[in-house]
């Protein structure tokens, strides 16, 4: 991790695009301007972390899913197998 010390209102560029500025520092809590390209996704990262959790758990396939699927695919049965 880079880590750089900045004073309010100062810049700290990222890749010629982005760029973060100081605004404010009140204790424990800094307040950052983003400047960043609209294709550029910026999140908090426990907003991000749980898109990421959210994301896997929609790919995941549930049992219950996989038990619906398998009914699916086997077709009703006929009354010979019973």
């Amino acid at each position: 991790m880079l880590v750089l010390s900045r004073k309010k209102g100062e810049t700290i560029v990222i890749q010629d695009q982005i760029e973060l500025t100081i605004l404010s520092v009140d204790g424990d809590t800094v307040k950052v301007g983003i400047s960043a390209p609209k294709h550029v996704d910026i999140f908090r990262k426990e907003v991000y972390l749980s898109i990421q959790q959210s994301n896997k758990e929609s790919v995941a396939p549930q049992q219950s899913d996989l038990n619906a699927l398998i009914h699916r695919l086997r077709g009703p049965r006929s009354n010979e197998e019973d």
